[in-house]
């Protein structure tokens, strides 16, 4: 029989040190971000072209349902079919596999993976405020930023389409769109790590801005939106993602 101090670790036996992380002065994140743009220039993002061999999309998505639930496989490319806009939300994999071969600065972050304009909602955090914010990471991932940006920006510009705006309209909408990231990026570029960690939209205030430019019927439905919003928490969460089993969830 084994003894329990036989199968016991050693007891000179530390655990590993700690990995430095270094901290960048803004000085030092700002000559970064310059030596990043000279590297790849705006000016290489703003153009596309199908890779030489380029993966086939419908062949990338027959390959992404073989770890899908085979029901559910179905009903997803029926959401799919309905417009362009809802083939778009469906094919985060097929435009991460364009974008792979397209210019990046080399400056990663923990991504969405999925940022079109769907995925960005109000729901209640845990001091049961109401905010603003990005509400699915299922395609969350470390990688270039620049994906998400440019498939935020392309969701604004195919949902334009589909709700039949102008060109000019939809140009001017993901103008604002982009100029609205930077402008953030560069407060959140002078801020310290807590005033970063700490920034949210607060919905009642961003209700407030929006009211005045608002038919009664926008405002009526916002309404309705917000107080359904209150009831999506971690609670309505854990209760459609568990069921009960003898009694217990």
């Amino acid at each position: 029989m084994t003894s329990i101090a036989e199968t016991a670790p050693a007891a000179t036996t530390r655990p590993a040190p700690a990995r430095s992380v270094a901290h960048l002065s803004p000085d030092e994140r700002a000559a970064r971000g310059r030596a990043a743009r000279n590297e790849t220039p705006r000016s290489s993002h703003g153009r596309w072209a199908p890779a030489e061999h380029r993966p086939d999309p419908i062949a990338l998505l027959e390959e992404q349902a073989t770890s899908r639930v085979p029901e559910l496989v179905p009903v997803r490319y029926g959401r799919m079919m309905v417009s362009p806009f809802t083939f778009y939300r469906g094919a985060a994999l097929i435009m991460a596999s364009d974008l792979a071969a397209t210019p990046r600065s080399g400056l990663n972050a923990q991504i969405c993976g999925d940022a079109h304009l769907s995925n960005f909602g109000v729901f209640a955090s845990p001091e049961r405020q109401l905010m603003f914010d990005i509400n699915d990471f299922d395609e969350t991932a470390p990688g270039p930023w620049e994906w998400d940006v440019k498939r935020l920006a392309a969701s604004f510009e195919i949902a334009g389409r589909d709700r039949g705006f102008t060109p000019e309209q939809r140009r001017a909408v993901v103008a604002a769109g982009v100029a609205e990231y930077r402008e953030r990026m560069q407060q959140m570029a002078a801020a310290r790590n807590l005033d970063v960690w700490y920034a949210h939209i607060e919905v009642t205030k961003l209700f407030a801005q929006l009211e005045a430019s608002a038919t009664k019927k926008q405002q009526a439905k916002a309404r309705a939106n917000l107080t359904k919003a209150r009831t999506r928490d971690s609670m309505q969460a854990f209760s459609k993602l568990t069921h009960e089993v003898d009694g217990r969830r």
